[in-house]
């Protein structure tokens, strides 16, 4: 695809004024969704709130305006951002590294196992509340993803095995889950747990955003220094092993980081399904194809959708609802619509 334009003896980058256009509808989309809520908040209360905890000189806005602000819209909007960001990313990756159009980050039965993982302690009454929830859902990731390793063995050369294998994996722990719902005989304990396995920002604090900013930098920087093996892996195996890429390894690395990753989100705040497998294919109509751009590119995106989607679920109706129920409703017309122009363009859906 081409991606410049001459102009009046000029030369226009569109790759270059799309991001910077997707990077300032990121700051904005941070901004307005704090806005957003029962409690009537203006920019400049916002703007003051952070100014003053950043040690700025600045007139404090009321102690509890102050504490809806920082304490409670500021790492909820910030968390949904970055959680975006790394489902977006990690849906890119998985599409390159299986040649699966249809892959998302939960490809790998990661989710089921940290869903798994989280309703054994939510049942049990381990521990107590979110945290040794996120601990359980992050132990339960861990296993579905030593699970998933051990049944592939050496078989990180087939893009289909990795898809297979991931979806057994995924099955069964959603069945573990199932059954230990059932077992606990619980409709509160259920309700409860189903609306923690649809994905939730309502726990979101500081730390938890510390820890989930830190994986998803890390993983960033890692996909994003392998951004030429990853457009080689895009063409397929043959093609990436002609340019002497060692498909094995690269596709072990790859597939342990994206599921680290995604462990880390969904100990954190749930399963949030969509994100991951429609914003790798919006940005690649943008014009941002190869992997350099097209992960700068989703991380962006996917914040800024997420972000939104999380302002959607907690102020479209009087209770809060799941924000994996919004990206639902909004992933799956968008992934229609999406499938349906690079058929008519013929792109097909590779």
């Amino acid at each position: 695809m081409t991606t410049t334009a001459t102009r009046s003896g000029g030369r226009t980058h569109r790759p270059a004024w799309t991001g910077l256009l997707i990077v300032a509808a990121l700051l904005l989309s941070v901004v307005g969704a704090v806005l957003v809520g029962s409690a009537g908040l203006s920019p400049q209360l916002v703007v003051t709130s952070i100014a003053g905890h950043l040690g700025l000189p600045v007139t404090m806005p009321p102690p509890l305006i102050d504490s809806v602000i920082w304490e409670l819209r500021l790492p909820r909007t910030l968390m949904a951002g970055v959680v975006g960001a790394a489902l977006a990313i990690c849906g890119c990756v998985l599409q390159a590294i299986t040649g699966n159009p249809l892959a998302d980050p939960y490809l790998l039965g990661v989710s089921s196992g940290a869903s798994t993982g989280a309703v054994l302690v939510f049942v049990l009454g381990m521990g107590g509340g979110a945290v040794s929830m996120s601990a359980g859902a992050f132990a339960g990731a861990v296993l579905s993803l030593a699970l998933v390793f051990a049944l592939l063995g050496r078989g990180f050369t087939s893009s289909s095995r990795i898809v297979l294998i991931g979806v057994v994996v995924g099955q069964l722990f959603a069945a573990l889950t199932s059954l230990v719902v059932t077992a606990a005989g619980d409709a509160d304990a259920a309700r409860g747990i189903l609306y923690w396995l649809l994905g939730s920002m309502s726990t979101a604090r500081w730390d938890s955003l510390a820890v989930v900013a830190l994986v998803t930098a890390v993983a960033g920087v890692a996909f994003w220094t392998r951004s030429l093996t990853l457009d080689g892996l895009a063409f397929g195996g043959e093609t990436a092993a002609g340019l002497g890429i060692d498909i094995d390894r690269v596709r072990r690395r790859m597939v342990m980081v994206t599921a680290l990753s995604v462990a880390a989100v969904v100990a954190a705040v749930g399963a949030i399904g969509f994100v991951g497998l429609i914003v790798p294919h919006a940005v690649r109509m943008l014009g941002l194809t190869a992997h350099r751009s097209l992960l700068a590119g989703s991380a962006v995106v996917g914040a800024v959708f997420l972000i939104w989607a999380d302002a959607v679920a907690r102020s479209a109706l009087d209770s809060e609802i799941p924000v994996g129920v919004v990206t639902a409703l909004i992933g799956v017309p968008a992934f229609l619509m999406i499938m349906r122009r690079r058929e008519q363009t013929g792109a097909g859906a590779s």
